[in-house]
């Protein structure tokens, strides 16, 4: 029955994990420039996280070590230096774009600049961290989350043609601005796939003490978990479909125009429907990402690290979290973008994914962690493969959207 409870839960945190203000973006940007053309995109990256969750999940019940730890005891301090300052770069890119999400959220309801409401928010999910345990942080925010499936209600009402829908998991080219379609393509499976979900995941088992008998329960959970995350996703493009292109809007200039694209749904309930889920989803992945930060930090260095210790007891790990959290809502306070920011940050998450995922997959073939739970053909292959294409597509397409736009 507690294993039951932990999968229903994990579906619940899917939402804060996966569907965050990078995933809700570019799936719009997506909706309104090409409709429903890069749904492929999104189930491509849906299915490289549940292979990575996966994994990652069975080498912390496993080994008994995170990812990033065991790299750095794998591979010796001096290569791990390269991962770990990718990560802690990106991850702080994707964290404050996160905090710019909540922040715009808290505009929408209230009129007030969101550049007044960073270093609040910030201040707030500090708070949390501080005193909170890890159970809040996996789980508390996680079900409030669940006011997203408004996506779902919608993408259902407007009446798409499922058959075009059908298409569009298809991959194909389109007749215009083949440049912006690839590098939202990049975009989105940076949001779907980027390393600190893989990173959390390890950290998260190790934090809830899970051992060889939880090694189906992963399954399900990295399976059901993200394929719900991935359909709201793909609920969001499709909403965006149907509603930004019948009114001539092709490029999505700012999360103002995003806000209303619940609206002819739901009236102005839906305008605050959207509020209420973008503020959810971006301060979630706030809690979880600048905990990340701190295990990233921590076992990098072989500090003691846990969420469910007192700070006084984890002086390290606590201090990282809460220097990164704080500094993140700088960029904001500073006027820049959210929505740029966001859409750039996915597509530089894409060419962050090999420094993580391919020493980790060394590690998931290394018999003296895994043993009889190492990969198969099959997940090793998959996730080269896919890794091996957002990474290309990410190096092809960045070029061509800075100096082509």
């Amino acid at each position: 029955m507690k294993k039951l409870l932990e999968i229903a839960l994990a579906i619940v945190t899917s939402i804060g994990g996966f569907l965050e203000v990078g995933s809700l973006a570019t799936a719009v940007q997506a909706g309104a420039s090409f409709r429903f053309q890069l749904i492929w995109a999104i189930v491509l990256g849906t299915l490289c996280l549940i292979f990575l969750c996966e994994m990652a999940g069975r080498f912390a019940a496993i080994s008994k070590h995170t990812i990033a730890d065991a790299i750095r005891e794998r591979f010796g301090f001096n290569f791990f230096l390269i991962p770990f300052i990718v990560l802690l770069i990106v991850n702080f890119l994707v964290l404050s774009a996160e905090i710019a999400g909540a922040s715009f959220a808290m505009q929408l309801i209230t009129g007030i600049d969101l550049r007044v409401w960073a270093l609040p928010i910030a201040l707030i999910a500090w708070i949390l961290l501080w005193k909170g345990t890890f159970g809040l942080v996996e789980k508390g925010v996680a079900f409030l989350g669940l006011v997203t499936a408004c996506f779902v209600v919608a993408a259902i009402m407007l009446e798409p043609s499922w058959k075009e829908v059908a298409r569009g998991a298809i991959p194909s080219l389109p007749s215009h601005d083949k440049a912006q379609y690839w590098f939202i393509a990049v975009g989105i499976l940076g949001a779907s796939i980027s390393p600190y979900l893989m990173l959390f995941y390890s950290a998260g088992a190790i934090e809830d003490k899970w051992d060889k008998s939880y090694i189906t329960t992963n399954r399900i959970i990295a399976a059901l978990g993200m394929s719900f995350g991935g359909g709201i996703a793909i609920a969001a493009l499709i909403t965006a479909g149907q509603v930004f292109p019948p009114q001539g809007i092709t490029q999505i200039e700012s999360y103002d125009q995003i806000a209303l694209m619940l609206t002819p749904v739901f009236g102005f309930a839906g305008f605050l429907l959207f509020a209420a889920s973008l503020g959810i989803a971006c301060f979630g992945a706030t809690l979880e990402i600048a905990l990340e930060q701190g295990y990233l930090v921590a076992q990098g260095f072989g500090w003691q690290w846990s969420e469910d210790l007192p700070p006084k007891e984890d002086p390290g790990f606590s201090l990282s979290y809460s220097i990164f959290v704080l500094l993140a809502a700088l960029p904001i306070v500073a006027g820049a973008d959210p929505l740029k920011l966001t859409i750039f940050t996915m597509a530089i998450t894409a060419l962050s994914l090999p420094v993580a995922v391919v020493p980790f997959l060394f590690l998931m073939n290394d018999e003296r962690y895994v043993g009889e739970f190492r990969n198969g053909i099959i997940s090793n292959t998959a996730v080269l493969l896919i890794i091996g294409l957002s990474f290309i597509l990410a190096l092809v397409s960045i070029p061509l959207q800075i100096f082509g736009s």
